[in-house]
Formats: C-alpha cells, sequence, structure tokens
C-alpha cells in the first residue's frame, strides 16, 4: 500500500555518501517543525533556497548541504513538486495521486 505522506523521487544522476551511492529519495511530508524558517508561500513557488532548506528535514536518506548541492535541477524541481503538494488539502492530493 502506498503512503500518500511519503514520495519516492528517482534521481537522474546518482549522488553519493561516502562510498553509497543515493539513486532515489524518499520525501515525507513535512511537520510544522521541519517548516520553520521558511514561508509556505516561498516553497508553493517553488523557491530553491526554501526548498533546500527543508528538503535534509524530510527526506531519507538525509542529505548534507554538498549533497545537496549536486543534486540535478529537474530533481530539485520534483522534490519541490512533491513538497508543494504535501502543502495542499488531503481531498486536493488524493485526486493528483489518483491521476499518477
Amino acid at each position: 500500500l502506498l503512503n500518500p505522506d511519503v514520495q519516492s523521487i528517482d534521481l537522474e544522476n546518482p549522488i553519493f555518501m561516502g562510498s553509497l551511492e543515493i539513486t532515489s529519495l524518499e520525501i515525507r511530508k513535512p511537520n510544522v517543525a521541519a517548516l520553520q524558517g521558511v514561508k509556505i508561500a516561498d516553497l508553493l513557488q517553488g523557491d530553491v533556497i526554501s526548498i533546500c532548506t527543508v528538503l535534509p528535514r524530510i527526506c531519507t536518506p538525509t542529505l548534507t548541504k554538498t549533497q545537496i548541492n549536486q543534486l540535478e535541477p529537474s530533481d530539485l524541481a520534483q522534490i519541490g513538486g512533491a513538497i508543494m503538494l504535501f502543502l495542499q488539502p488531503k481531498s486536493v492530493r488524493a485526486e493528483v495521486l489518483r491521476q499518477q
């Protein structure tokens, strides 16, 4: 069963954590603590700094700033899209997930 509060993102190019190759990330629905220090409006507009601030708090494995900076722009856009979706009401998320 798919967890509606977790979205898996396959990375365009793997990033490395030591010798470990990371090919996908699990993005969790952010809680209020994870959103502290950023404006929700900025996340909804796809602001890169805001996405990069929230990302280490909501992804598995947890990425460092250096690793986040290695992500492809298309990966960051997908991650931003996942975060935006999590900020929508449950009814909207259910509808979008049904269409995928």
